[in-house]
Protein backbone atom coordinates (compact mmCIF):
# COMPACT_ATOMS: atom_id res chain seq x y z
CA UNK A 1 0.00 0.00 0.00
CA UNK A 2 1.35 3.45 -0.94
CA UNK A 3 2.20 5.70 1.99
CA UNK A 4 -0.10 8.59 2.79
CA UNK A 5 1.60 11.82 1.68
CA UNK A 6 1.78 14.36 4.49
CA UNK A 7 2.32 18.13 4.47
CA UNK A 8 2.90 20.16 7.63
CA UNK A 9 1.96 23.84 7.64
CA UNK A 10 3.56 25.95 10.37
CA UNK A 11 7.02 25.47 11.86
CA UNK A 12 6.71 27.06 15.29
CA UNK A 13 8.08 25.50 18.48
CA UNK A 14 5.58 22.64 18.72
CA UNK A 15 5.91 21.58 15.08
CA UNK A 16 9.06 19.60 15.93
CA UNK A 17 6.89 16.98 17.63
CA UNK A 18 4.60 16.75 14.60
CA UNK A 19 7.52 16.39 12.19
CA UNK A 20 9.10 13.68 14.32
CA UNK A 21 5.79 11.82 14.55
CA UNK A 22 5.17 11.73 10.81
CA UNK A 23 8.68 10.45 10.18
CA UNK A 24 8.12 7.61 12.64
CA UNK A 25 4.84 6.36 11.16
CA UNK A 26 5.40 3.68 8.55
CA UNK A 27 2.16 4.36 6.66
CA UNK A 28 3.04 8.00 6.00
CA UNK A 29 5.61 9.97 4.04
CA UNK A 30 6.37 13.57 5.00
CA UNK A 31 6.76 15.28 1.63
CA UNK A 32 6.44 19.03 2.28
CA UNK A 33 6.61 21.75 4.91
CA UNK A 34 5.38 25.33 4.85
CA UNK A 35 6.13 28.49 6.82
CA UNK A 36 6.64 32.18 6.14
CA UNK A 37 9.91 32.16 8.10
CA UNK A 38 12.72 31.49 5.61
CA UNK A 39 15.22 30.47 8.30
CA UNK A 40 12.88 27.82 9.66
CA UNK A 41 12.15 26.54 6.15
CA UNK A 42 15.83 26.19 5.33
CA UNK A 43 16.62 24.50 8.62
CA UNK A 44 13.86 21.87 8.49
CA UNK A 45 14.01 21.22 4.75
CA UNK A 46 17.73 20.60 5.07
CA UNK A 47 17.30 18.41 8.12
CA UNK A 48 14.40 16.36 6.74
CA UNK A 49 15.06 16.46 3.01
CA UNK A 50 11.56 17.61 2.11
CA UNK A 51 10.21 20.28 -0.23
CA UNK A 52 9.73 23.70 1.37
CA UNK A 53 7.07 26.29 0.59
CA UNK A 54 6.63 29.82 1.92
CA UNK A 55 2.96 29.93 0.93
CA UNK A 56 0.30 27.40 1.89
CA UNK A 57 -1.79 28.00 -1.21
CA UNK A 58 1.18 27.32 -3.47
CA UNK A 59 2.01 24.15 -1.57
CA UNK A 60 -1.51 22.75 -1.67
CA UNK A 61 -1.84 23.51 -5.37
CA UNK A 62 1.52 21.96 -6.19
CA UNK A 63 1.47 18.69 -4.25
CA UNK A 64 -2.14 18.01 -3.13
CA UNK A 65 -1.15 16.01 -0.02
CA UNK A 66 -3.30 13.22 1.40
CA UNK A 67 -2.94 14.51 4.97
CA UNK A 68 -2.64 18.19 5.84
CA UNK A 69 -1.34 18.85 9.35
CA UNK A 70 -1.97 22.48 10.33
CA UNK A 71 0.37 23.73 13.07
CA UNK A 72 0.00 27.38 12.02
CA UNK A 73 -1.58 30.05 14.31
CA UNK A 74 -5.41 30.27 14.54
CA UNK A 75 -5.86 33.15 12.03
CA UNK A 76 -4.55 30.86 9.29
CA UNK A 77 -6.78 27.88 10.09
CA UNK A 78 -9.98 28.68 8.20
CA UNK A 79 -8.45 29.76 4.85
CA UNK A 80 -6.10 26.75 4.83
CA UNK A 81 -8.92 24.34 5.65
CA UNK A 82 -11.21 25.82 2.99
CA UNK A 83 -8.55 25.10 0.36
CA UNK A 84 -7.18 21.84 1.74
CA UNK A 85 -10.57 20.11 1.83
CA UNK A 86 -10.74 20.25 -1.95
CA UNK A 87 -7.97 17.69 -2.47
CA UNK A 88 -6.87 16.13 0.83
CA UNK A 89 -8.19 12.97 2.48
CA UNK A 90 -7.70 14.09 6.09
CA UNK A 91 -6.96 17.36 7.89
CA UNK A 92 -5.53 17.77 11.38
CA UNK A 93 -5.55 21.20 13.00
CA UNK A 94 -3.76 22.33 16.13
CA UNK A 95 -5.52 24.06 18.99
CA UNK A 96 -6.58 26.74 19.75
CA UNK A 97 -8.85 25.84 16.84
CA UNK A 98 -9.58 28.88 14.65
CA UNK A 99 -10.07 32.34 16.15
CA UNK A 100 -13.63 31.87 17.37
CA UNK A 101 -16.67 29.63 17.19
CA UNK A 102 -17.98 31.21 13.99
CA UNK A 103 -14.75 30.41 12.15
CA UNK A 104 -14.64 26.93 13.64
CA UNK A 105 -18.16 26.18 12.44
CA UNK A 106 -17.33 27.56 8.98
CA UNK A 107 -14.30 25.25 8.83
CA UNK A 108 -16.43 22.28 9.86
CA UNK A 109 -19.05 23.13 7.24
CA UNK A 110 -16.36 23.27 4.55
CA UNK A 111 -14.99 19.89 5.62
CA UNK A 112 -18.43 18.31 5.78
CA UNK A 113 -19.39 19.67 2.35
CA UNK A 114 -16.22 18.17 0.85
CA UNK A 115 -16.62 14.93 2.85
CA UNK A 116 -13.09 15.40 4.19
CA UNK A 117 -12.49 14.40 7.84
CA UNK A 118 -11.26 17.27 10.03
CA UNK A 119 -9.91 16.62 13.52
CA UNK A 120 -8.40 18.85 16.17
CA UNK A 121 -4.93 18.00 17.45
CA UNK A 122 -5.98 17.64 21.10
CA UNK A 123 -3.16 15.46 22.37
CA UNK A 124 -3.59 15.27 26.17
CA UNK A 125 -6.12 12.46 25.77
CA UNK A 126 -3.44 10.53 23.87
CA UNK A 127 -0.86 10.72 26.65
CA UNK A 128 -0.20 7.11 27.75
CA UNK A 129 -1.14 7.66 31.40
CA UNK A 130 -4.43 9.27 30.40
CA UNK A 131 -5.20 6.38 28.04
CA UNK A 132 -4.62 4.00 30.96
CA UNK A 133 -6.84 6.06 33.25
CA UNK A 134 -9.63 5.91 30.68
CA UNK A 135 -9.22 2.13 30.43
CA UNK A 136 -9.41 1.79 34.21
CA UNK A 137 -12.51 4.00 34.40
CA UNK A 138 -14.21 1.96 31.67
CA UNK A 139 -13.31 -1.24 33.55
CA UNK A 140 -14.98 0.08 36.72
CA UNK A 141 -11.88 0.42 38.91
CA UNK A 142 -13.35 3.40 40.76
CA UNK A 143 -17.02 2.56 40.43
CA UNK A 144 -19.08 5.72 40.53
CA UNK A 145 -16.72 8.67 40.06
CA UNK A 146 -17.38 11.53 42.45
CA UNK A 147 -14.83 14.11 41.37
CA UNK A 148 -11.50 14.75 39.67
CA UNK A 149 -8.91 17.45 40.30
CA UNK A 150 -5.99 18.37 38.04
CA UNK A 151 -3.32 20.71 39.43
CA UNK A 152 -1.43 22.30 36.53
CA UNK A 153 2.00 23.28 37.87
CA UNK A 154 4.61 23.59 35.06
CA UNK A 155 6.54 26.34 36.89
CA UNK A 156 7.48 28.08 33.63
CA UNK A 157 5.61 31.36 34.06
CA UNK A 158 7.87 33.40 36.33
CA UNK A 159 9.56 36.71 35.60
CA UNK A 160 9.72 39.09 32.65
CA UNK A 161 11.25 36.41 30.39
CA UNK A 162 8.51 33.85 30.99
CA UNK A 163 7.87 31.66 27.90
CA UNK A 164 10.25 33.66 25.68
CA UNK A 165 12.70 30.80 25.17
CA UNK A 166 10.02 28.42 23.91
CA UNK A 167 6.69 29.99 22.96
CA UNK A 168 6.96 33.81 23.17
CA UNK A 169 3.44 34.29 21.79
CA UNK A 170 2.19 33.20 25.22
CA UNK A 171 3.17 36.61 26.62
CA UNK A 172 0.80 38.48 24.30
CA UNK A 173 -2.30 36.29 24.60
CA UNK A 174 -5.21 38.26 26.09
CA UNK A 175 -6.72 34.91 27.02
CA UNK A 176 -4.05 32.49 28.15
CA UNK A 177 -4.51 29.94 30.94
CA UNK A 178 -7.87 28.52 29.86
CA UNK A 179 -7.77 29.34 26.13
CA UNK A 180 -4.29 27.93 25.52
CA UNK A 181 -3.65 25.38 28.29
CA UNK A 182 -6.77 24.66 30.30
CA UNK A 183 -8.61 23.69 27.11
CA UNK A 184 -6.58 20.45 27.19
CA UNK A 185 -8.19 19.55 30.51
CA UNK A 186 -11.65 20.60 29.37
CA UNK A 187 -11.33 18.13 26.51
CA UNK A 188 -9.71 15.47 28.72
CA UNK A 189 -12.39 15.64 31.40
CA UNK A 190 -15.19 15.69 28.82
CA UNK A 191 -13.66 12.57 27.21
CA UNK A 192 -13.37 10.82 30.57
CA UNK A 193 -16.60 11.88 32.27
CA UNK A 194 -19.06 12.98 29.61
CA UNK A 195 -20.60 16.22 28.41
CA UNK A 196 -20.23 19.37 30.50
CA UNK A 197 -23.40 20.72 32.03
CA UNK A 198 -22.08 23.88 33.70
CA UNK A 199 -18.88 25.80 34.40
CA UNK A 200 -17.70 28.24 37.02
CA UNK A 201 -14.37 30.05 36.70
CA UNK A 202 -12.30 32.34 38.91
CA UNK A 203 -9.22 33.49 37.00
CA UNK A 204 -6.33 35.84 37.82
CA UNK A 205 -3.05 37.19 36.54
CA UNK A 206 0.05 36.68 38.69
CA UNK A 207 2.85 37.67 36.32
CA UNK A 208 2.51 41.30 35.13
CA UNK A 209 4.86 40.59 32.20
CA UNK A 210 2.11 38.76 30.30
CA UNK A 211 -1.19 39.97 28.91
CA UNK A 212 -3.56 37.22 30.02
CA UNK A 213 -4.48 35.15 33.05
CA UNK A 214 -1.94 32.60 34.29
CA UNK A 215 -3.69 31.15 37.35
CA UNK A 216 -7.19 30.23 38.42
CA UNK A 217 -9.84 27.62 39.06
CA UNK A 218 -12.35 26.13 36.64
CA UNK A 219 -15.11 23.95 38.13
CA UNK A 220 -17.15 21.82 35.73
CA UNK A 221 -20.23 19.68 36.31
CA UNK A 222 -20.71 16.77 33.93
CA UNK A 223 -24.03 15.32 32.87
CA UNK A 224 -23.20 12.01 34.56
CA UNK A 225 -22.85 13.71 37.95
CA UNK A 226 -19.05 13.95 38.21
CA UNK A 227 -17.50 17.27 39.21
CA UNK A 228 -14.08 18.19 37.82
CA UNK A 229 -11.65 20.94 38.78
CA UNK A 230 -8.91 22.43 36.67
CA UNK A 231 -6.62 24.17 39.15
CA UNK A 232 -4.01 26.03 37.12
CA UNK A 233 -0.97 28.01 38.23
CA UNK A 234 1.86 28.38 35.71
CA UNK A 235 4.19 29.96 38.25
CA UNK A 236 4.11 27.07 40.73
CA UNK A 237 5.73 23.66 40.20
CA UNK A 238 5.20 20.05 41.29
CA UNK A 239 7.38 17.09 42.22
CA UNK A 240 8.94 15.76 39.02
CA UNK A 241 12.28 15.47 37.25
CA UNK A 242 10.51 16.95 34.19
CA UNK A 243 7.65 19.37 34.99
CA UNK A 244 6.45 19.23 31.36
CA UNK A 245 5.96 15.44 31.36
CA UNK A 246 2.50 15.54 32.92
CA UNK A 247 2.34 19.33 33.54
CA UNK A 248 0.92 18.57 36.98
CA UNK A 249 -0.91 15.98 39.06
CA UNK A 250 -4.35 14.40 38.73
CA UNK A 251 -6.51 12.88 41.48
CA UNK A 252 -9.78 11.04 40.71
CA UNK A 253 -12.01 9.94 43.61
CA UNK A 254 -14.77 7.36 43.38
CA UNK A 255 -16.78 4.94 45.44
CA UNK A 256 -14.09 2.20 45.29
CA UNK A 257 -11.08 4.40 46.00
CA UNK A 258 -8.71 7.05 44.66
CA UNK A 259 -6.62 7.01 41.48
CA UNK A 260 -3.65 9.38 41.34
CA UNK A 261 -1.29 10.44 38.53
CA UNK A 262 2.01 11.86 39.77
CA UNK A 263 4.57 14.08 38.08
CA UNK A 264 6.63 11.12 36.92
CA UNK A 265 3.78 9.74 34.81
CA UNK A 266 3.05 6.95 37.32
CA UNK A 267 -0.42 5.82 38.40
CA UNK A 268 -1.34 4.88 41.97
CA UNK A 269 -4.60 3.38 43.27
CA UNK A 270 -5.66 3.39 46.93
CA UNK A 271 -8.70 1.31 47.70
CA UNK A 272 -11.32 2.92 49.91
CA UNK A 273 -10.64 2.28 53.58
CA UNK A 274 -7.02 1.23 53.07
CA UNK A 275 -3.84 3.18 53.90
CA UNK A 276 -1.46 1.97 51.19
CA UNK A 277 -1.73 2.40 47.45
CA UNK A 278 -0.60 0.12 44.63
CA UNK A 279 0.94 0.98 41.27
CA UNK A 280 -1.14 0.66 38.12
CA UNK A 281 0.98 -0.38 35.09
CA UNK A 282 0.50 1.61 31.91
CA UNK A 283 -0.37 -0.54 28.91
CA UNK A 284 0.71 1.90 26.19
CA UNK A 285 4.41 2.53 25.65
CA UNK A 286 5.85 5.76 27.07
CA UNK A 287 8.37 7.77 25.03
CA UNK A 288 10.32 9.78 27.59
CA UNK A 289 12.11 11.73 24.86
CA UNK A 290 8.91 13.08 23.34
CA UNK A 291 6.34 15.58 24.57
CA UNK A 292 3.69 14.06 26.84
CA UNK A 293 5.07 10.55 26.66
CA UNK A 294 4.71 10.43 22.88
CA UNK A 295 1.14 11.72 22.63
CA UNK A 296 1.68 13.57 19.36
CA UNK A 297 2.75 10.43 17.53
CA UNK A 298 -0.06 8.48 19.21
CA UNK A 299 -2.63 10.99 17.95
CA UNK A 300 -1.17 10.93 14.43
CA UNK A 301 -1.16 7.12 14.40
CA UNK A 302 -4.79 7.13 15.49
CA UNK A 303 -5.67 9.51 12.64
CA UNK A 304 -3.93 7.29 10.09
CA UNK A 305 -5.74 4.22 11.45
CA UNK A 306 -9.04 6.04 11.03
CA UNK A 307 -8.10 7.09 7.50
CA UNK A 308 -7.37 3.44 6.71
CA UNK A 309 -10.76 2.39 8.11
CA UNK A 310 -9.29 0.64 11.15
CA UNK A 311 -10.68 2.97 13.84
CA UNK A 312 -13.30 5.65 14.37
CA UNK A 313 -11.96 9.19 14.81
CA UNK A 314 -12.13 10.18 18.47
CA UNK A 315 -11.75 13.92 18.12
CA UNK A 316 -13.58 15.30 15.08
CA UNK A 317 -13.79 19.07 14.94
CA UNK A 318 -17.58 18.85 14.88
CA UNK A 319 -17.42 17.46 18.44
CA UNK A 320 -14.60 19.73 19.59
CA UNK A 321 -16.77 22.84 19.27
CA UNK A 322 -18.44 21.74 22.53
CA UNK A 323 -15.06 22.11 24.22
CA UNK A 324 -14.74 25.58 22.71
CA UNK A 325 -18.18 26.50 24.03
CA UNK A 326 -17.13 25.43 27.52
CA UNK A 327 -14.02 27.61 27.27
CA UNK A 328 -16.09 30.60 26.17
CA UNK A 329 -18.45 29.95 29.08
CA UNK A 330 -15.48 29.90 31.47
CA UNK A 331 -14.46 33.43 30.49
CA UNK A 332 -18.05 34.61 30.72
CA UNK A 333 -18.31 33.04 34.17
CA UNK A 334 -15.17 34.81 35.31
CA UNK A 335 -16.45 38.15 34.02
CA UNK A 336 -19.93 37.78 35.49
CA UNK A 337 -18.97 35.98 38.70
CA UNK A 338 -21.53 33.22 38.33
CA UNK A 339 -22.02 29.64 37.15
CA UNK A 340 -22.84 29.32 33.46
CA UNK A 341 -25.16 26.55 32.25
CA UNK A 342 -24.40 24.94 28.90
CA UNK A 343 -27.24 23.82 26.66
Amino acid sequence: MAAHRVAVIGLGYFSQFHLRAWQAIEQTELIAICDQDEAKLQYWSGKLGVTAFANATDMLDAIQPDIVDIVAPPPAHLPIIEQAVLTSKLMICQKPFCRNLDEAEAAIDAANHADCPLIVHENFRFQPWHREIKRQLNAGLLGRVYQAHFSLRPGDGRGKDAYLNRQPSFQKMQRFLIHETGVHLVDLFRWMFGDIRSVFANLRQLNPAIAGEDAGLLLMEHTGGTQTVFDGNRLADHVSDNPRRTMGELVIEGEHGTLRLDGYGKLHFRRFGEAADVGIPIENSVDEDAFGGGCVEALCRHAVSALDGQAALENPASDYVEVMRAVEAAYRSNEEGKKILLS
